[in-house]
């Protein structure tokens, strides 16, 4: 005799489903015209990061943002970041589909922001940043194999301009201080890169706003509201 009579309706039941997918037995029903999209962990990108870390798959982010676009029903975009960087290339695909949504987007950084993760916090029309959160600047490196050669060196050049334009174009930092924050060795925290908090990121221009969760919120109910190109 088994405790449960009918399998497959065990399967079928949302509460057991949240039990074991998110460790909670209801979530609330509440439909919203908001979509949550979280960056946490590492952005994975061509490589498969061992499975030990908390990662992001871009292959897995991809799809939700062209949901976003589509689905007439979402209305705006909340970018949840908690991330110490990863893949440049697959960060930067990311940020440049935020940043191409028709819809507004608001980011938050909770935690930390650091590496590309930086270039996601702000390819969307406002960021806020938490009064503990952090942020790292640092040069793009090379991990594994690297020949040296020039080629190498111009190859991590031209990237790296790829990541100081884009956050330029999409923040009120300047080129000449963003370039500050990466190569400023007096401030290198353990040899990984400047590391701004909270209001630091604010007043060098790299995010909008200190806030929390509340404070995005209304701000992209805000952005919900006024026309298109002519955001704050």
């Amino acid at each position: 005799m088994t405790d449960n009579p009918n399998p497959q309706e065990t399967e079928a039941n949302p509460k057991l489903e949240n039990i074991k997918e998110l460790g909670q037995i209801e979530i609330p029903s509440f439909k919203s015209d908001i979509h949550c999209l979280t960056i946490a962990g590492q952005v994975e990108g061509h490589m498969v990061l061992p499975p030990q870390n908390k990662t992001t798959r871009y292959e897995h982010v991809i799809p939700q943002l062209v949901a976003v676009e589509e689905n007439p029903q979402i209305k705006g975009l909340l970018v949840v970041l908690n991330t110490v960087g990863g893949d440049v290339e697959a960060g930067l695909a990311l940020a440049e589909m935020i940043a191409g949504l028709s819809k507004p987007t608001v980011s938050i950084v909770l935690g930390g922001g650091h590496s590309i993760g930086s270039s996601i916090a702000v390819s969307t029309d406002y960021s806020f940043i938490a009064p503990s959160a952090t942020m790292t600047i640092h040069p793009i490196r090379l991990t594994g194999l690297v020949i040296g050669v020039a080629q190498t060196y111009e190859y991590l050049d031209k990237m790296q301009d790829r990541v100081v334009n884009f956050v330029i174009q999409h923040s009120g930092i300047s080129d000449k201080k963003f370039r500050e924050l990466m190569f400023r060795t007096g401030d290198l925290a353990r040899d990984i890169g400047t590391v701004l908090v909270g209001k630091d990121a604010v007043e060098c221009g790299l995010i909008n706003q200190v806030g929390g969760l509340h404070d995005a919120v209304v701000k992209l109910h805000e952005l919900k509201d006024m026309p298109r190109g002519v955001l704050q």
